[in-house]
């Protein structure tokens, strides 16, 4: 499991982002399914969740449907959800960038200003403890059937659940 980042600064809430392509699947399950876990661990005071995608064809879109379904048959509530596209202002405001797959994590290192920014880019699945080199990547449900949205949030939350535990260690 990688270090977490330090935070940029200490003032505020440890920021985390989570990106996929579009922001309508797999980066907004991540989202909730992290930010309702911070909530009962009891760190949502000190850790933010926020979502995008590296393209913006679905900006200010709701979570797909399938995802959403997903979600709230789940319990979750994914009904605050609106796509937005990531850009380099991100790297000022989140201390961890956690990308859901090889592409994403190479287009946002791509825009990220310095090495140290780059350095604040991590793999979700990196803290998944069933994740090997070979199979890292949250996969892409959208072209699928429900199948992959469960698949999906069982991924998202097993890995959550690791995550969750290194954010009470630091902070």
């Amino acid at each position: 499991m990688p270090e977490l980042p330090p935070p940029r600064d200490q003032r505020r809430s440890y920021r985390i982002a989570t990106v996929c392509l579009g922001n309508i699947c797999r980066s907004p399950m991540a989202e909730v399914v992290l930010s309702a876990a911070l909530e009962d661990a009891g760190l949502d005071d000190r850790v933010e969740v926020d979502s995008s995608g590296t393209g913006g064809w679905h900006t200010g879109e709701p979570m797909d449907d399938r995802a959403a379904e997903t979600l709230g048959a789940h319990g979750y509530d994914p009904s605050r959800h609106r796509a937005q596209q990531f850009d380099t202002s991100w790297f000022d405001e989140y201390d961890l960038i956690l990308t859901m797959d090889h592409a994403n994590d190479r287009d946002v290192r791509a825009l990220a200003p310095s090495d140290g920014d780059a350095q604040r880019v991590q793999m979700f699945r990196a803290y998944d403890p069933e994740a090997s080199a070979s199979d890292d990547e949250v996969p892409d449900p959208w072209y699928g059937g429900q199948d992959g949205f469960e698949r999906v949030l069982a991924m998202v939350e097993r890995t959550t659940k690791a995550l969750v535990d290194a954010l009470d260690a630091r902070v």
